[in-house]
């Protein structure tokens, strides 16, 4: 079966994820062929516009193959999952500054690097069943696939709130925090997906699109920013420990369960990115992260207690956020030197 069916339907480019066992979680290869098709359509005539969508129900795209990082990590292969990263990155680079609009019908999980396929493109649908989240601090990483650079632009300081939390957003949830632009019923999907392979005309997106309601965050936005605007983790743990509310302690139960030092290095690498907000600062400056993840990071004990073990119990580097030094924030996000590389 091939893991990504890629042809040309009509005015369309055509795009689905095809590994619904495995919730469509994206691997190497399938980077690297997404790339070569929009490389290759960018100069189509015939190509009016991308539309990509995914098999099975349950997911999108759950997120990166990271069975395969842990297990290249563990065997002392630190350059494998740089070079993934690296290509994921310039992917996401890429769809994000596409000349053509990108279409994409995001049902069920989006996750890491799910968003980075589905969330840069310029017009992004949800529907009832889309839970998008940014999970990778309970794995050691930090939200990365531009992720940090779509948390950067929400409301206030939303993007910290779900960048440390992994809370997962609805489609109204997705609309406000700039993870996503239209929310469309999903029985309406392939009736659109059929005009646009017809016609070519992007504009049908819109003209579909449907009032998803209130979000459920838009009540919370002056808790969010009372507590996740504080200068640091510490202190928006501390800060959060002082109230007694169902949202501060679920937002702590939330905390509880990540690596401290990814939870750390998120809240500075959201802040750094929206200085600038661009997509290429953003990838820059997660890569930095990544690049040290395996060799310094969380990332290998995260994959080993979630996915491979699946015992549920990390035993981070850190026995929870107030250990974690600003000198160890900093080593992570520090320019790589020789080592800096191009994902842009």
């Amino acid at each position: 079966m091939t893991d990504t069916l890629i042809r040309k339907t009509g005015r369309a480019g055509r795009i689905t994820l095809n590994r619904p066992k495995a919730l469509n979680a994206l691997t190497h290869e399938q980077v690297l062929s997404v790339e070569d098709a929009l490389d290759e359509w960018a100069t189509d005539p015939e190509v009016r516009l991308v539309v990509i969508d995914a098999a099975g129900e349950k997911a999108f795209c759950a997120g990166g193959d990271i069975t395969a990082l842990y297990e290249a990590g563990r065997a002392g292969d630190l350059e494998g999952p740089r070079r993934f990263w690296r290509e994921e990155y310039c992917l996401n680079a890429k769809m994000a500054t596409y000349a053509k609009p990108i279409v994409t019908f995001m049902q069920g999980f989006t996750m890491g690097g799910g968003v980075g396929i589905g969330c840069h493109a310029s017009h992004r649908v949800v529907g009832d069943s889309s839970r998008i989240a940014m999970p990778e601090c309970g794995i050691g990483l930090v939200p990365d696939v531009g992720g940090s650079f779509l948390l950067a632009r929400g409301p206030g300081f939303l993007g910290e709130y779900l960048g440390t939390t992994a809370h997962r957003m609805g489609p109204a949830c997705a609309i406000r925090a700039t993870f996503a632009d239209h929310y469309i019923p999903e029985d309406q999907w392939p009736d659109i997906i059929a005009g646009l392979e017809e016609d070519g005309i992007v504009q049908l997106v819109a003209d579909r699109a449907r009032d998803p309601g209130e979000s459920p965050l838009t009540p919370l936005q002056d808790r969010i920013d009372a507590h996740f605007g504080k200068d640091s983790m510490a202190e928006i743990a501390s800060s959060l420990d002082s109230e007694d509310s169902d949202f501060a302690r679920d937002a702590l139960k939330a905390l509880a369960r990540v690596s401290p030092l990814s939870a750390c290095v998120t809240i500075d690498l959201i802040r750094a990115v929206r200085a600038k907000l661009t997509i290429h600062h953003a990838l820059e400056m997660e890569y930095r992260f990544t690049h040290r993840a395996v060799e310094k990071g969380d990332f290998l004990e995260g994959i080993r207690a979630a996915v491979i073990d699946k015992d549920r119990n990390p035993r981070w580097q850190h026995d929870g956020i107030a250990d974690v030094a600003q000198s160890r924030i900093d080593e992570m996000l520090a320019p790589l030197g020789a080592s800096e590389e191009e994902t842009t």
